[in-house]
């Protein structure tokens, strides 16, 4: 049986670190460098780096200076990937093949695409082609309506897609993706859990992993996700504002009774 990986997601905006809330509040937390090395001291399984920013980048507001002249977010890729000892995620204004391109060269094991599958779905068969589907990412960003049915959105929360996404996971998979990232955009920061609905709705129809995201606010929330079919568990905010959160979300899983790696 695989074991089940625990994964912090961390959104850079403007080359910052932010914490996200409905995925339209964002709060600068820290710095991207920085980060990495201390998740490499902990015990966790992947890492995800996604750029949220939108339009042009505005490096006016960055008040930190440890990476001071890294105001390409591909630089502070660079940066990352030389102290990054797991597999590493990387998302964001990946428009087309030479983006992706450009994202291995620089240190990822994997790129996440959200966007470009609506925009260019064929470029999901172009990379999974040269470096394998587990290489290729298909983010979801759902949004629950009043009336309880899902849409999946792109840009934020500022697109609607008129997408159901358990039919859009179907065909994701289907384009040659070989992971499913699911995230909830009402869950987004608010630490009342997964959308458990949702991924067990996506889980039970598709056969490749489904990485759950958006909501922990405990770590036994984690649990709760993986008994509704994820093959991974995800979250953002709590490994920022949390000590100990890879031991202690690992130590909850395995209470739980998840195959877990320690």
């Amino acid at each position: 049986m695989l074991k089940v990986r625990l994964i912090p997601v961390l959104l850079l905006k403007n080359g910052q670190l932010v914490r996200s809330e409905d995925f339209k509040m964002h709060q600068i937390i820290g710095d991207p460098v920085h980060e990495v090395k201390r998740f490499n001291e902990w015990n966790v399984d992947e890492l995800i780096y996604i750029d949220i920013t939108q339009g042009e980048y505005d490096f006016k507001r960055r008040t930190d200076h440890k990476t001071k002249g890294l105001e390409d977010p591909l630089e502070i890729l660079d940066e990352v990937s030389k102290t990054c000892f797991v597999p590493l995620t990387w998302g964001g204004r990946i428009r087309d093949f030479e983006d992706a391109v450009s994202r291995f060269k620089r240190g990822a094991d994997k790129i996440t695409l959200n966007k470009a599958l609506f925009e260019t779905p064929e470029l999901v068969d172009r990379i999974a082609r040269r470096y394998g589907s587990q290489a290729v990412v298909a983010s979801i960003d759902a949004f629950k309506h009043e009336d309880g049915s899902h849409e999946v959105f792109t840009t934020g929360r500022s697109e609607p897609t008129g997408k159901n996404p358990v039919e859009w996971a179907q065909e994701i998979e289907k384009m040659g993706a070989g992971e499913i990232l699911l995230q909830s955009i009402n869950k987004d920061g608010k630490g009342t859990g997964y959308d458990l609905e949702l991924i067990e709705k996506v889980c039970d129809a598709v056969e490749i992993p489904v990485i759950a995201c958006s909501g922990v606010g405990m770590y036994e929330h984690y649990a709760k996700g993986v008994k509704a079919g994820a093959s991974a568990v995800a979250a953002a905010n709590i490994w920022h504002f949390k000590e100990l959160s890879d031991r202690n979300g690992k130590r909850a899983l395995k209470r739980a009774g998840v195959n877990i790696r320690f």
